[in-house]
């Protein structure tokens, strides 16, 4: 495979930082780290009317009609900026969800307030993958009842997409508003803040079944493959800030008489981050092509880059702390909050064990 993003997409990418640097430092993470709002909304009104979260939805639903490797570079400086908005939860899953497994209808009904950013979108899809216990939820006579816990922005987004069984033990997908009267939400603890978790029950909440012609349960699946690409490029973004910061700070600060930097053992460190850093970029392209091409190849492809690209983001986010030193675990440096993230995306979408599995069964099947 011989692949790049074209000199358009890179312009994006390149308008995408500038914009982020600009409007999205460190100090408005903190405000969410610190619980004094659960999202930044005026960054989410801000990155809507940029298009970025119409941007893989089709023109005729109120999108961009641009392609999902226009998505890949956007998120990848989304997660170089640890962006505290609901991207992740109402583009790379709801939306893709929709499109995968709505009818035409109902997708030209609901993504172009998805698209215009004035709708929050969240999925809850537990026991929708392959091997998980059955979902918590049941569906009849138009109701849904049951819980679903830690549910992606549950407490900020105004739908989901929720996968419950009906009568027949079928698996099904709903959306559901979730400011209603048969709807009950309790934020839950977070690692990370700024990817906030919620506890949801309903009780005879009204819903209405995605009417497309793809099964639900090949739906989710195809849906994982998509988000593990898309999440593999957020991650990279945040492997780069983190090597940033580390060669930032051991080339400024002297011990010695020397630059920190200069020090074999500090080199060996940053090396090593370089090297998960570029093994997940290149399986992250591999992924990238594979999604915008619509190749076969793409389960594996999905696989390969979300266990690398979530290796690499643990260890560039833990060996950047160790290059600050003891300020490294202080709250006051920022090294923290990239740790964080790290840790949150690697629990997505079923965990790295479960991509690890995967991976080992699709290189197995391949």
């Amino acid at each position: 495979m011989n692949f790049d993003f074209s000199d358009d997409q890179k312009a994006i990418q390149e308008q995408a930082r500038s914009m982020l640097a600009a409007q999205c430092g460190t100090d408005r993470v903190r405000t969410v780290i610190d619980g004094k709002k659960s999202m930044d909304r005026e960054l989410w009104q801000q990155v809507a009317e940029l298009g970025w979260t119409a941007t893989a939805i089709p023109e005729s639903c109120g999108g961009l009609g641009l392609s999902h490797l226009e998505l890949c570079v956007i998120a990848q400086e989304l997660g170089r900026s640890l962006a505290p908005i609901p991207f992740i939860a109402s583009i790379y899953l709801a939306s893709e969800l929709i499109q995968l497994a709505a009818s035409a209808d109902q997708q030209q009904s609901w993504l172009p307030d998805i698209a215009s950013g004035s709708d929050i979108y969240t999925v809850a899809l537990d026991g929708a993958k392959p091997g998980s216990a059955a979902p918590s939820c049941n569906y009849a006579n138009g109701l849904l009842n049951g819980e679903k816990t830690t549910v992606l922005q549950g407490c900020e987004a105004d739908y989901a997409i929720v996968a419950a069984l009906d009568a027949q033990q079928t698996l099904q997908l709903l959306k559901v508003e979730l400011n209603q009267a048969g709807v009950e939400r309790q934020t839950q603890d977070s690692l990370d803040p700024t990817l906030p978790r919620a506890q949801i029950r309903f009780t005879n909440a009204q819903c209405t079944p995605l009417e497309g012609t793809l099964p639900p349960a090949e739906a989710c699946r195809t849906l994982y493959d998509r988000a593990a690409v898309l999440l593999a490029f957020e991650q990279v973004g945040g492997c780069e800030a983190a090597i940033d910061m580390a060669k930032a700070y051991t080339s400024d600060r002297y011990a010695f008489g020397r630059q920190v930097a200069s020090f074999q053992a500090i080199k060996h460190k940053l090396a090593d981050m370089f090297v998960a850093k570029e093994l997940a970029k290149s399986n992250a392209y591999y992924g990238a092509w594979a999604l915008a091409s619509g190749a076969d190849a793409l389960p594996l492809a999905a696989a390969t880059a979300r266990v690398s690209a979530t290796d690499a983001y643990w260890l560039c986010s833990k060996e950047n702390i160790q290059a600050h030193g003891g300020m490294g675990f202080t709250w006051e440096f920022d090294c923290h909050l990239y740790y964080r993230r790290a840790q949150a995306l690697s629990l997505m979408l079923g965990g790295n064990p479960y991509w690890k599995n995967l991976l080992v069964d699709r290189l197995l099947a391949a």
